[in-house]
């Protein structure tokens, strides 16, 4: 196929100059007028409108400092094209030929949107109305909006929506958001076809940790335009879907599990939310002052190629923890749902690594926040989870770790055990100071489970502070995802 045979060429007046404007078979639009001379539909273009004898192109288009040439931040600005074809025939050949092109390209045209007004900086609201909304208008995209009102809210109506209605479900929030779509979609009877629902997110709370990991992935900026522009194109990518299980209690997760230091800030860190994204500094310092080291076991099956890590061991088995979630109703109302992959983990090549241990991270993708990449070698879909394990450390190596997180140099200090696993087992114990105090296990930015003498100790979690296992399933769930 010849990609610089025209589609569509006539001579057209753009900003009162006429002016050949062609629309070649790559999907390129080129004319001679102006400074944009050059527009890709697939990448630039969100959609056209007709009114009265002219045809307006909305567009995105990459600008540095204002201007399209090399230096200073990326950022997308709005740059609509306007131009009034030859003819009222030519008219109508113009608007059929970018329609069928704009068709073609298998962009999602109904979109379900979740808002949460509460997450990080409060103002998703506002970021939905002033950013994402015209953006969706202008490709064409017919949206249906929730605000969620408290939490878990998102959960529910992911578990009842009629999934048929639409081509993609977006997040405008912070990670909680997505990780509860996600929860609910698997806890329906027709989990297997609902988790094929691509998911988008849009950066507006205080992780963003998808966001960034996708975005990062093609070195596009955490920005509200870059994600909504990989939406509005459309192309997917398959994203590992982890099982968290204690007992018959499950959570499907899908950015990280933390145990240690890294609970501790992300949780404790909560009662100085009036600081904002400071507080996570300011209260890391806090507790790399009075560092804490915990009793435990890791046991976890290796990826290839990390065989050595560890000394060999067996199945822990699965604990016999109910959690807070065991009721029988509960049990039986499982049965239809998802239950985690298929695996025979008792046949499987089990390693053990023994406490006390100041950090244990598991991480589904590269970034954990904006500003940390945790797991540089992670992976969306490879079916692997990317532990990162820190021991016995002193103050001012940790000290020098923490400061590399931005860029995920902790990695390579001597301190820190790096490895891919298939499944894991978690078996936590309690302080090495201070027996009577436990810990807190964190997956996705919410407890998971609270140990004796912790923060917020007397509310109820998920999980008791006791062992439970995680298994990934490869692939399981479907994002929406930027590409070159």
């Amino acid at each position: 196929m010849d990609h610089h045979r025209p589609l569509m060429s006539d001579r057209v007046t753009v900003n009162g100059t006429v002016t050949p404007l062609a629309l070649l078979a790559d999907g390129r639009l080129w004319w001679s007028e102006g400074i944009h001379r050059c527009l890709s539909v697939e990448k630039d273009v969100l959609g056209f409108v007709a009114s009265g004898p002219y045809i307006k192109i909305k567009s995105l288009v990459e600008s540095r400092d204002g201007c399209c040439v090399s230096g200073g931040p990326a950022r997308l600005v709005r740059n609509d094209v306007v131009f009034m074809p030859s003819s009222q025939a030519s008219h109508g050949l113009w608007c059929q030929k970018l329609r069928e092109f704009v068709d073609s390209l298998g962009r999602p045209k109904r979109l379900f949107v979740f808002v949460n007004p509460f997450g990080g900086r409060k103002c998703a609201s506002e970021i939905f109305v002033e950013q994402v909304k015209p953006l969706l208008e202008d490709a064409q995209i017919q949206i249906t909006v929730q605000e969620t009102s408290h939490q878990l809210h998102a959960k529910e109506v992911a578990g009842s929506l009629d999934i048929t209605k639409y081509d993609g479900i977006v997040c405008v929030s912070g990670d909680g958001i997505l990780v509860e779509v996600v929860n609910g979609l698997l806890q329906r009877e027709d989990w297997d076809v609902a988790i094929k629902m691509p998911l988008g997110v849009v950066p507006a709370g205080t992780g963003n940790g998808m966001a960034k990991s996708l975005l990062d992935s093609i070195g596009d900026p955490c920005d509200v335009a870059y994600a909504v522009l990989a939406i509005i194109r459309g192309h997917k990518q398959p994203l590992d879907v982890a099982t968290i299980t204690q007992g018959e209690t499950r959570f499907f997760s899908i950015l990280m599990l933390a145990w240690g230091l890294v609970a501790d800030i992300d949780i404790e860190s909560e009662k100085y939310r009036w600081m904002g994204s400071a507080r996570l500094d300011f209260y890391a310092l806090c507790r790399f002052f009075n560092l804490r080291q915990y009793i435990g076991r890791v046991s976890f099956v290796p990826a290839p190629g990390y065989e050595a890590f560890g000394e060999p061991s067996y199945y822990p088995g699965n604990s016999t923890s109910q959690g807070s979630n065991s009721d029988a109703k509960n049990v039986n109302l499982q049965k239809l749902c998802y239950l985690g992959p298929e695996i025979n983990l008792e046949n499987l090549n089990w390693r053990v690594i023994n406490g006390p241990f100041i950090s244990v991270w598991l991480h589904n993708v590269r970034w954990g926040a904006e500003d940390t990449m945790a797991a540089p070698d992670a992976k969306f879909s490879d079916g692997y989870l990317d532990l990162i394990i820190i021991k016995n450390c002193p103050k001012l190596p940790l000290l020098s770790m923490m400061s590399e997180l931005n860029k995920g140099g902790h990695v390579k200090s001597p301190y820190v055990t790096y490895l891919k696993v298939k499944a894991f087992s978690l078996q936590p114990g309690p302080r090495t100071k201070d027996l009577e105090k436990e810990g807190i296990i964190d997956s996705d930015g919410e407890v998971l489970a609270r140990g004796k003498g912790t923060y917020k100790c007397e509310q109820k979690a998920l999980m008791a502070y006791d062992k439970l296992q995680i298994t990934v399933d490869q692939g399981l769930a479907t994002l929406f995802t930027p590409t070159t």
